[in-house]
């Protein structure tokens, strides 16, 4: 029988964070059984994991929705460093993923048990058109929504995700988007989630992730898109690197998740890190 561990990413209390399923050793298990049990599990995602037998502390891994793949997905990868972590010690390992390859460090900070990944090459496109107004659209929004500060774009560190950056915190505690619309549209310029955002303070956003390509309509914690984000503010000269910033995500679903971001000044890719805590079954 398979043993599937469930932690709770980005937090350090199992009732906040993004929970996500975690195989260890997925060895015997090929796709469609995979996906069965991302399915059966029901959480944004579950990591699957192989380790190398030639080469200890590299795994192959495959990352399940409740109704798809996806390359990658950072709040499994940090789950699965901590968990990694607890049954091996502080350490690096290396995932290798549809996206690439990322570097995961497990490591222990005051008491808790804490993961950071090493994104793959980030890349920034524009967003404009037809896909721009349909987006606006199936999330309920209008361009007196937006901040002008902060202009629309699809930015990638291992998934594309759209950024929407609101001027008031109040549009976005009241996001209300249409599932069907925004699943389609999605679907047809190959995005995982959007990455919706208000920014508090230069180093402090919050963010909002609707996720129905997945088959959940919203994500608690997003470090693929927390990624984005980062090479998003850096390519647009939004802020001054090196530098960390916080974003605060899953408040308006209950599930409050904090993920911090390392933008550099001479490296590309972005250095996520957050907690994770396993949750009692």
């Amino acid at each position: 029988m398979t043993q599937v561990l469930r932690y709770a990413a980005f937090t350090d209390d199992p009732r906040g964070g993004n929970p996500a399923g975690v195989v260890l050793d997925a060895s015997n298990l090929d796709a469609a059984e995979m996906q069965a049990i991302a399915a059966e599990v029901g959480y944004s995602e579950t990591a699957f994991l192989v380790e190398s037998k030639s080469a200890p502390g590299i795994f192959d891994v495959r990352y399940f929705a409740p109704s798809s793949e996806v390359p990658f997905c950072g709040h499994a990868t940090i789950a699965s460093g901590v968990a990694l972590g607890q049954r091996r010690g502080p350490g690096r390992f290396r995932f290798r993923t549809k996206a690439g390859e990322v570097e995961v460090e497990a490591r222990m900070d005051d008491g808790n048990a804490v993961a950071a990944l090493t994104s793959v090459k980030p890349a920034l496109a524009e967003l404009e058109g037809a896909a721009f107004e349909n987006l606006l659209s199936a999330l309920g929004y209008t361009r007196a929504d937006l901040d002008p500060a902060l202009p629309p774009r699809v930015a990638y560190a291992g998934a594309w995700h759209p950024v929407i950056a609101l001027a008031e915190r109040a549009r976005l505690a009241e996001l209300d988007y249409d599932f069907d619309a925004l699943n389609e549209l999605m679907l047809q310029r190959g995005w995982t989630t959007v990455q919706i955002i208000w920014r508090e303070s230069p180093r402090l956003f919050h963010a909002r992730d609707p996720f129905p390509v997945g088959g959940v309509v919203e994500d608690p914690a997003t470090g693929a898109a927390a990624a984005a984000l980062g090479h998003y503010l850096r390519e647009l000269q939004l802020l001054n690197p090196p530098i960390r910033i916080t974003i605060r995500q899953g408040d308006d679903l209950g599930r409050p998740s904090v993920l911090t971001v390392d933008i550099d000044d001479r490296d590309q890719r972005l250095r996520v890190s957050g907690t994770a805590v396993e949750m009692p079954l």
